[in-house]
Protein backbone atom coordinates (compact mmCIF):
# COMPACT_ATOMS: atom_id res chain seq x y z
CA UNK A 1 0.00 0.00 0.00
CA UNK A 2 3.11 2.43 0.80
CA UNK A 3 4.27 1.61 -2.53
CA UNK A 4 1.20 2.23 -4.44
CA UNK A 5 0.69 5.83 -2.71
CA UNK A 6 4.36 6.80 -3.72
CA UNK A 7 3.46 5.82 -7.60
CA UNK A 8 0.26 7.64 -6.65
CA UNK A 9 2.20 11.42 -5.79
CA UNK A 10 4.75 10.67 -8.54
CA UNK A 11 2.09 10.26 -10.93
CA UNK A 12 0.31 13.52 -9.68
CA UNK A 13 3.61 15.56 -9.72
CA UNK A 14 4.11 14.63 -13.31
CA UNK A 15 0.99 16.02 -14.32
CA UNK A 16 1.09 19.43 -12.29
CA UNK A 17 4.41 19.77 -13.95
CA UNK A 18 3.50 18.90 -17.45
CA UNK A 19 0.33 21.54 -17.52
CA UNK A 20 2.52 24.16 -15.54
CA UNK A 21 3.51 26.72 -17.98
CA UNK A 22 6.98 27.92 -16.13
CA UNK A 23 7.92 24.26 -14.42
CA UNK A 24 10.85 24.37 -11.83
CA UNK A 25 12.55 20.98 -13.17
CA UNK A 26 15.65 21.59 -10.92
CA UNK A 27 12.66 21.16 -7.98
CA UNK A 28 11.04 18.57 -9.83
CA UNK A 29 14.50 16.32 -9.77
CA UNK A 30 14.82 16.66 -6.63
CA UNK A 31 11.35 15.87 -5.56
CA UNK A 32 11.42 12.78 -8.09
CA UNK A 33 14.82 11.53 -6.72
CA UNK A 34 13.74 11.54 -2.95
CA UNK A 35 9.93 10.12 -4.09
CA UNK A 36 12.61 7.51 -5.29
CA UNK A 37 14.70 7.12 -2.48
CA UNK A 38 11.36 6.45 -0.25
CA UNK A 39 9.93 3.80 -2.61
CA UNK A 40 13.18 1.84 -2.54
CA UNK A 41 13.10 2.12 1.19
CA UNK A 42 9.70 1.52 1.47
CA UNK A 43 10.23 -1.88 -1.10
CA UNK A 44 12.88 -2.99 1.22
CA UNK A 45 11.28 -2.96 4.18
CA UNK A 46 8.07 -4.47 2.63
CA UNK A 47 9.96 -7.59 1.66
CA UNK A 48 11.86 -7.74 4.89
CA UNK A 49 8.55 -7.24 6.63
CA UNK A 50 7.57 -10.59 4.38
CA UNK A 51 10.63 -12.66 4.97
CA UNK A 52 10.31 -12.06 8.69
CA UNK A 53 6.32 -12.95 8.33
CA UNK A 54 6.95 -16.23 6.41
CA UNK A 55 9.78 -17.14 9.33
CA UNK A 56 7.36 -16.82 12.30
CA UNK A 57 4.80 -18.86 9.57
CA UNK A 58 7.57 -21.77 9.53
CA UNK A 59 8.50 -21.96 13.05
CA UNK A 60 4.57 -21.57 14.13
CA UNK A 61 4.44 -24.49 11.99
CA UNK A 62 7.71 -26.87 13.34
CA UNK A 63 6.83 -26.07 17.04
CA UNK A 64 2.80 -26.87 15.94
CA UNK A 65 4.17 -30.16 14.34
CA UNK A 66 6.69 -31.20 17.56
CA UNK A 67 3.28 -30.04 19.86
CA UNK A 68 0.96 -32.81 18.08
CA UNK A 69 3.67 -35.64 18.73
CA UNK A 70 3.73 -34.34 22.27
CA UNK A 71 -0.02 -34.32 22.32
CA UNK A 72 0.06 -37.87 21.04
CA UNK A 73 2.59 -39.07 23.64
CA UNK A 74 0.34 -37.37 26.82
CA UNK A 75 -2.85 -38.55 25.40
CA UNK A 76 -4.44 -34.96 25.62
CA UNK A 77 -7.13 -33.50 23.15
CA UNK A 78 -6.57 -30.09 25.22
CA UNK A 79 -4.39 -27.51 23.08
CA UNK A 80 -3.50 -26.00 26.27
CA UNK A 81 -2.60 -28.73 27.77
CA UNK A 82 -0.62 -30.02 24.52
CA UNK A 83 1.06 -26.98 24.26
CA UNK A 84 2.10 -26.53 28.12
CA UNK A 85 3.42 -29.97 27.24
CA UNK A 86 5.59 -28.97 24.28
CA UNK A 87 6.74 -26.16 26.25
CA UNK A 88 8.10 -27.78 29.31
CA UNK A 89 9.36 -30.42 26.96
CA UNK A 90 11.52 -27.33 25.54
CA UNK A 91 12.48 -25.81 28.79
CA UNK A 92 13.69 -29.11 30.68
CA UNK A 93 10.76 -28.91 33.02
CA UNK A 94 9.56 -32.93 32.07
CA UNK A 95 10.98 -35.88 33.78
CA UNK A 96 13.88 -37.93 31.85
CA UNK A 97 11.15 -40.71 31.00
CA UNK A 98 9.14 -38.64 29.96
CA UNK A 99 11.81 -36.67 28.04
CA UNK A 100 12.92 -40.26 26.47
CA UNK A 101 9.24 -41.32 25.58
CA UNK A 102 9.47 -37.73 24.00
CA UNK A 103 12.16 -38.55 21.92
CA UNK A 104 10.73 -41.33 20.36
CA UNK A 105 7.32 -39.69 19.54
CA UNK A 106 9.68 -36.86 18.13
CA UNK A 107 11.24 -40.03 15.83
CA UNK A 108 8.42 -41.02 14.76
CA UNK A 109 7.07 -37.72 13.60
CA UNK A 110 10.23 -36.64 11.96
CA UNK A 111 10.85 -40.29 10.01
CA UNK A 112 8.62 -39.62 7.57
CA UNK A 113 10.23 -36.56 6.51
CA UNK A 114 13.64 -35.84 4.53
CA UNK A 115 14.22 -32.82 7.31
CA UNK A 116 18.01 -33.39 8.48
CA UNK A 117 17.94 -34.84 12.37
CA UNK A 118 20.70 -33.62 15.24
CA UNK A 119 20.54 -36.17 17.70
CA UNK A 120 22.02 -34.83 21.07
CA UNK A 121 23.22 -36.55 24.69
CA UNK A 122 25.61 -38.86 26.25
CA UNK A 123 27.89 -41.65 24.98
CA UNK A 124 26.10 -44.51 24.76
CA UNK A 125 22.58 -43.65 25.49
CA UNK A 126 21.25 -45.40 21.68
CA UNK A 127 22.02 -42.31 18.98
CA UNK A 128 22.45 -45.10 16.63
CA UNK A 129 19.70 -46.66 17.57
CA UNK A 130 17.27 -43.71 17.00
CA UNK A 131 19.14 -42.81 13.74
CA UNK A 132 18.95 -46.25 12.12
CA UNK A 133 14.86 -46.14 13.70
CA UNK A 134 14.54 -43.00 12.11
CA UNK A 135 15.71 -44.21 8.66
CA UNK A 136 13.48 -47.51 8.54
CA UNK A 137 10.68 -45.58 8.97
CA UNK A 138 11.52 -43.06 6.20
CA UNK A 139 10.21 -43.36 2.50
CA UNK A 140 14.31 -44.40 1.84
CA UNK A 141 14.38 -46.99 4.38
CA UNK A 142 14.89 -49.39 1.04
CA UNK A 143 18.08 -47.31 0.62
CA UNK A 144 21.31 -47.68 1.94
CA UNK A 145 21.83 -46.59 5.58
CA UNK A 146 25.33 -45.58 5.73
CA UNK A 147 27.17 -44.74 9.38
CA UNK A 148 30.49 -43.23 10.11
CA UNK A 149 31.79 -42.31 12.91
CA UNK A 150 33.61 -38.75 12.61
CA UNK A 151 36.20 -39.46 15.17
CA UNK A 152 37.55 -42.46 14.26
CA UNK A 153 39.49 -40.73 11.01
CA UNK A 154 42.20 -38.13 10.73
CA UNK A 155 40.75 -34.94 8.78
CA UNK A 156 42.58 -36.42 5.29
CA UNK A 157 41.10 -39.79 6.17
CA UNK A 158 37.11 -38.79 6.79
CA UNK A 159 37.69 -36.48 3.65
CA UNK A 160 38.72 -39.94 1.53
CA UNK A 161 36.30 -41.32 3.13
CA UNK A 162 33.28 -39.23 2.73
CA UNK A 163 33.88 -37.82 -0.86
CA UNK A 164 35.84 -40.06 -2.18
CA UNK A 165 38.77 -39.53 -4.59
CA UNK A 166 40.41 -40.03 -8.01
CA UNK A 167 43.41 -41.71 -8.88
CA UNK A 168 46.54 -40.05 -8.41
CA UNK A 169 44.78 -37.53 -6.17
CA UNK A 170 47.18 -37.91 -3.39
CA UNK A 171 50.26 -40.65 -2.52
CA UNK A 172 48.67 -43.94 -2.34
CA UNK A 173 45.52 -43.04 -4.79
CA UNK A 174 46.34 -45.60 -6.99
CA UNK A 175 42.61 -46.33 -8.27
CA UNK A 176 39.43 -44.41 -8.12
CA UNK A 177 37.31 -44.44 -5.03
CA UNK A 178 33.81 -43.75 -4.30
CA UNK A 179 33.16 -42.30 -1.18
CA UNK A 180 30.26 -42.59 1.49
CA UNK A 181 28.34 -39.98 -0.07
CA UNK A 182 27.84 -41.67 -3.13
CA UNK A 183 26.93 -45.33 -1.04
CA UNK A 184 23.78 -43.72 0.95
CA UNK A 185 22.81 -41.78 -2.41
CA UNK A 186 18.89 -42.22 -2.20
CA UNK A 187 19.32 -43.23 1.59
CA UNK A 188 20.43 -42.28 4.94
CA UNK A 189 23.98 -40.64 5.99
CA UNK A 190 24.46 -41.25 9.87
CA UNK A 191 27.43 -38.67 10.94
CA UNK A 192 28.28 -39.67 14.54
CA UNK A 193 30.39 -37.02 16.99
CA UNK A 194 29.74 -34.47 13.73
CA UNK A 195 31.49 -32.13 16.81
CA UNK A 196 34.85 -34.17 16.11
CA UNK A 197 34.58 -33.21 12.53
CA UNK A 198 37.25 -30.34 11.31
CA UNK A 199 36.17 -27.10 10.07
CA UNK A 200 37.19 -27.57 6.55
CA UNK A 201 35.12 -30.07 6.09
CA UNK A 202 32.47 -28.89 7.85
CA UNK A 203 32.45 -26.40 4.78
CA UNK A 204 32.38 -29.29 2.48
CA UNK A 205 29.27 -31.03 4.45
CA UNK A 206 27.91 -27.80 4.22
CA UNK A 207 27.33 -27.59 0.67
CA UNK A 208 26.16 -30.96 -0.08
CA UNK A 209 23.35 -29.85 2.30
CA UNK A 210 22.25 -26.74 0.35
CA UNK A 211 23.29 -27.91 -3.07
CA UNK A 212 22.90 -31.56 -2.89
CA UNK A 213 26.45 -31.72 -4.75
CA UNK A 214 29.96 -32.20 -3.92
CA UNK A 215 33.30 -32.64 -5.19
CA UNK A 216 35.71 -35.70 -5.18
CA UNK A 217 39.33 -35.50 -4.27
CA UNK A 218 41.42 -34.53 -7.59
CA UNK A 219 37.92 -33.69 -9.26
CA UNK A 220 36.83 -30.41 -10.68
CA UNK A 221 33.64 -31.52 -11.68
CA UNK A 222 30.33 -31.60 -9.18
CA UNK A 223 28.55 -35.00 -7.87
CA UNK A 224 24.99 -34.91 -7.42
CA UNK A 225 23.79 -36.69 -4.50
CA UNK A 226 20.34 -37.34 -3.20
CA UNK A 227 20.88 -37.81 0.64
CA UNK A 228 19.48 -37.30 4.08
CA UNK A 229 21.73 -36.75 6.80
CA UNK A 230 21.41 -37.60 10.50
CA UNK A 231 23.99 -36.24 12.76
CA UNK A 232 24.82 -36.92 16.71
CA UNK A 233 27.47 -35.81 19.09
CA UNK A 234 27.70 -35.80 22.66
CA UNK A 235 29.35 -32.31 22.93
CA UNK A 236 27.44 -28.65 23.08
CA UNK A 237 27.54 -27.20 19.88
CA UNK A 238 26.90 -24.17 21.00
CA UNK A 239 29.65 -24.00 22.75
CA UNK A 240 31.66 -25.20 20.38
CA UNK A 241 30.37 -22.31 17.81
CA UNK A 242 31.32 -19.75 20.38
CA UNK A 243 35.00 -20.82 20.59
CA UNK A 244 35.26 -21.34 16.83
CA UNK A 245 35.48 -24.62 16.79
CA UNK A 246 31.69 -25.51 14.91
CA UNK A 247 30.32 -23.80 12.07
CA UNK A 248 27.15 -21.90 13.37
CA UNK A 249 25.56 -22.38 9.74
CA UNK A 250 26.12 -25.81 9.64
CA UNK A 251 24.54 -26.20 12.89
CA UNK A 252 21.41 -24.57 11.68
CA UNK A 253 21.36 -27.06 8.49
CA UNK A 254 21.96 -29.93 10.75
CA UNK A 255 19.24 -28.78 13.28
CA UNK A 256 16.22 -28.79 11.40
CA UNK A 257 14.79 -30.95 13.84
CA UNK A 258 16.70 -31.47 17.22
CA UNK A 259 15.99 -34.96 19.90
CA UNK A 260 17.72 -34.97 22.65
CA UNK A 261 18.30 -38.63 24.54
CA UNK A 262 18.58 -38.86 28.55
CA UNK A 263 21.04 -40.88 30.11
CA UNK A 264 20.07 -44.26 31.25
CA UNK A 265 20.95 -43.48 34.88
CA UNK A 266 18.19 -41.28 34.60
CA UNK A 267 15.85 -43.52 33.50
CA UNK A 268 16.24 -46.62 36.14
CA UNK A 269 12.96 -47.92 35.17
CA UNK A 270 13.32 -48.91 31.97
CA UNK A 271 16.68 -50.82 33.05
CA UNK A 272 14.48 -54.05 33.36
CA UNK A 273 13.54 -53.65 30.12
CA UNK A 274 17.02 -53.70 28.15
CA UNK A 275 17.95 -56.16 30.06
CA UNK A 276 15.21 -58.66 28.91
CA UNK A 277 16.08 -57.46 25.20
CA UNK A 278 19.41 -57.83 25.09
CA UNK A 279 19.31 -61.36 26.56
CA UNK A 280 17.23 -62.08 24.18
CA UNK A 281 19.69 -60.97 21.63
CA UNK A 282 22.62 -62.80 23.10
CA UNK A 283 20.25 -66.16 23.45
CA UNK A 284 19.92 -66.77 19.54
CA UNK A 285 24.47 -66.17 19.12
CA UNK A 286 25.27 -68.01 22.26
CA UNK A 287 23.13 -70.44 22.67
CA UNK A 288 22.24 -69.72 26.04
CA UNK A 289 18.85 -69.89 27.42
CA UNK A 290 17.85 -67.53 30.60
CA UNK A 291 14.86 -68.29 31.79
CA UNK A 292 14.46 -66.16 35.06
CA UNK A 293 16.26 -62.94 36.22
CA UNK A 294 16.64 -62.59 40.03
CA UNK A 295 14.89 -59.58 41.52
CA UNK A 296 18.67 -58.69 43.29
CA UNK A 297 20.00 -58.62 40.08
CA UNK A 298 17.54 -55.56 38.98
CA UNK A 299 17.95 -54.13 41.79
CA UNK A 300 21.75 -54.32 41.98
CA UNK A 301 21.49 -53.26 37.75
CA UNK A 302 19.26 -50.05 38.72
CA UNK A 303 21.70 -48.91 41.82
CA UNK A 304 24.62 -48.75 38.92
CA UNK A 305 25.90 -45.05 37.48
CA UNK A 306 25.94 -46.56 34.12
CA UNK A 307 28.62 -43.95 33.10
CA UNK A 308 28.70 -45.88 29.72
CA UNK A 309 24.62 -46.11 29.36
CA UNK A 310 23.06 -48.65 26.86
CA UNK A 311 26.60 -49.18 25.60
CA UNK A 312 28.00 -50.22 29.09
CA UNK A 313 24.88 -52.42 30.05
CA UNK A 314 24.43 -54.70 26.72
CA UNK A 315 28.04 -55.47 27.27
CA UNK A 316 27.22 -56.10 31.41
CA UNK A 317 24.18 -58.14 30.24
CA UNK A 318 26.50 -60.07 27.71
CA UNK A 319 29.17 -60.91 30.52
CA UNK A 320 26.61 -62.10 32.93
CA UNK A 321 24.89 -64.65 30.62
CA UNK A 322 28.28 -66.08 30.30
CA UNK A 323 29.19 -66.25 33.63
CA UNK A 324 25.08 -67.40 34.64
CA UNK A 325 24.49 -71.51 35.47
CA UNK A 326 21.33 -73.25 35.24
CA UNK A 327 19.77 -70.32 32.99
CA UNK A 328 19.39 -68.10 35.15
CA UNK A 329 20.84 -64.30 35.93
CA UNK A 330 21.47 -63.82 39.31
CA UNK A 331 24.09 -60.96 41.47
CA UNK A 332 26.38 -63.13 41.15
CA UNK A 333 27.12 -63.14 38.00
CA UNK A 334 27.61 -59.36 37.75
CA UNK A 335 31.14 -58.15 37.95
CA UNK A 336 31.95 -57.66 41.70
CA UNK A 337 32.14 -53.79 41.61
CA UNK A 338 28.65 -53.44 41.29
CA UNK A 339 28.42 -55.35 44.73
CA UNK A 340 30.49 -52.91 46.58
CA UNK A 341 30.36 -53.86 50.01
CA UNK A 342 27.92 -56.45 49.80
CA UNK A 343 30.34 -58.86 47.54
CA UNK A 344 31.94 -59.79 50.70
CA UNK A 345 35.97 -59.75 51.91
CA UNK A 346 39.13 -61.48 51.85
CA UNK A 347 38.06 -63.09 55.17
CA UNK A 348 35.38 -64.62 53.10
CA UNK A 349 35.12 -67.86 51.61
CA UNK A 350 34.92 -66.23 47.93
CA UNK A 351 36.89 -62.91 48.20
CA UNK A 352 36.66 -60.18 45.59
CA UNK A 353 40.06 -61.15 44.01
CA UNK A 354 38.92 -64.65 43.77
CA UNK A 355 35.38 -64.07 42.26
CA UNK A 356 37.43 -61.45 39.59
CA UNK A 357 39.93 -64.47 38.90
CA UNK A 358 36.90 -67.09 38.35
CA UNK A 359 35.44 -64.33 36.41
CA UNK A 360 38.29 -63.60 33.62
CA UNK A 361 38.87 -67.80 33.63
CA UNK A 362 35.25 -68.24 32.79
CA UNK A 363 35.41 -65.54 30.23
CA UNK A 364 38.57 -67.28 28.32
CA UNK A 365 37.24 -69.94 28.30
CA UNK A 366 34.08 -69.08 26.38
CA UNK A 367 36.30 -66.64 24.14
CA UNK A 368 38.66 -69.98 23.63
CA UNK A 369 41.41 -68.22 25.27
CA UNK A 370 41.56 -64.66 22.51
CA UNK A 371 42.81 -62.72 25.24
CA UNK A 372 41.14 -59.34 22.96
CA UNK A 373 37.67 -60.49 22.79
CA UNK A 374 38.26 -61.37 26.64
CA UNK A 375 39.65 -57.59 27.19
CA UNK A 376 36.46 -56.16 25.48
CA UNK A 377 34.02 -58.51 27.07
CA UNK A 378 35.43 -57.60 30.40
CA UNK A 379 35.69 -53.99 30.00
CA UNK A 380 39.33 -53.57 30.55
CA UNK A 381 42.96 -53.19 28.07
CA UNK A 382 44.68 -56.21 26.79
CA UNK A 383 47.35 -55.05 29.07
CA UNK A 384 45.64 -55.15 32.22
CA UNK A 385 44.58 -58.66 31.17
CA UNK A 386 47.47 -59.99 30.83
CA UNK A 387 48.86 -58.25 34.03
CA UNK A 388 45.43 -60.15 35.94
CA UNK A 389 46.39 -63.41 34.34
CA UNK A 390 49.65 -63.22 35.33
CA UNK A 391 48.34 -62.30 39.26
CA UNK A 392 46.11 -64.64 39.40
CA UNK A 393 48.02 -67.42 38.11
CA UNK A 394 44.86 -68.52 35.51
CA UNK A 395 46.19 -71.02 33.03
CA UNK A 396 49.40 -72.93 34.83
Amino acid sequence: MAVTKIWTIKDSLQRVLDYAANPDKTEYDALAQTLHYAENDAKTKLNESAQLVTGIYCRADHAWEDMRAVQERFGKTDGVVALHAYQSFREGEVTPEQCHEIGVALARKVAGTDASVLLTGETGTGKDVFARAIHGGSSRSRENFVAVNCAAFTKELLESELFGHKAGAFTGAVKDKKGLLDEADGGTLFLDEIGEMAPELQAKLLRVLENGEYIRIGETRATKTDIRVIAATNRDLTREIAEGRFREDLFYRLSVFTIRLPSLADRPEDIEEYVRHFVGQFSQRMACRIVSIDPEYVRLMRRHAWRGNVRELRNVVERSMIMAEDGRLTAGDLPADFRGAEGGDADDPVSLGDMERRHIAKILKYTGGNKTEAARLLGIGIATLYRKIDEYGIGR
